[in-house]
């Protein structure tokens, strides 16, 4: 079983990712403009959120209408640089719990490692999407997936501003179960393991840091 990519090509997207790329966009605007890109990709994100029948009364009639159903969300961004992608969530599904998972890479093996874990006491019963706006070698993204599955979650998204071929093929391998959904996937990664062309760091950019 092979997961999805889902690449939004919409014309909203990509001009604002263009503001994302050029390196005179400001800490101010970058940060906005993630927010702005994270709304409009949840939008398509929960595409497949189940509906179910309600009935209610109008001002004029009473009849059937459609509301969510199901299984509730929860959103985890994966640190520091995930938390960008929050609030623009939110503002769609202002309801979602908010987990968190912090990682850093080993410097001898290069493997990501759990410093920080926070998450909703009904986070098992809950359908996650995991954010994170660089999808570079996979390994951050795929040891958040497993830290997921291990609390029990059984439908788990992943949601990346950018992403490298490299890093698709490292979380499809390891999470065949989940979809991943991009604004782009671009060429490579260089030595540093940084996107090419990319748009840099991305914690950095949204919290001014160098």
């Amino acid at each position: 079983m092979e997961n999805k990519v889902h690449i939004m090509d919409h014309p909203l997207l990509q001009h604002k990712l263009t503001i994302l790329r050029d390196e005179r966009t400001g800490v101010k605007e970058f940060r906005e403009v993630v927010s702005e890109i994270a709304t409009l990709m949840c939008y398509e994100a929960t595409r497949d959120l189940p509906l179910s029948d309600v009935e209610i009364k109008t001002p004029v009639a009473t009849a059937t209408f459609k509301k969510l159903s199901g299984k509730k969300l929860a959103i985890v961004p994966i640190l520091r640089a995930g938390l960008g992608m929050v609030d623009g969530i939110l503002t769609l599904i202002p309801s979602a719990k908010v987990g968190h998972i912090g990682l850093y890479r080993d410097p001898n093996t290069l493997e990501p490692v759990e410093y920080y874990c926070k998450m909703p006491n009904d986070i098992a019963e809950r359908d996650v999407i995991i954010l994170d706006p660089m999808l570079a070698t996979g390994g951050s993204a795929t040891a958040a997936i497993q830290f997921m599955k291990n609390y029990g979650v059984k439908n788990i998204k992943l949601m990346n501003i950018l992403a490298a071929p490299v890093g698709i093929e490292r979380v499809n391998k390891d999470h065949p179960d989940v979809d991943i959904y991009v604004a782009a996937v671009d060429e490579k990664l260089n030595d540093h393991g940084y996107i090419v062309p990319g748009l840099g760091d991305a914690g950095d950019r949204i919290f001014g840091t160098k």
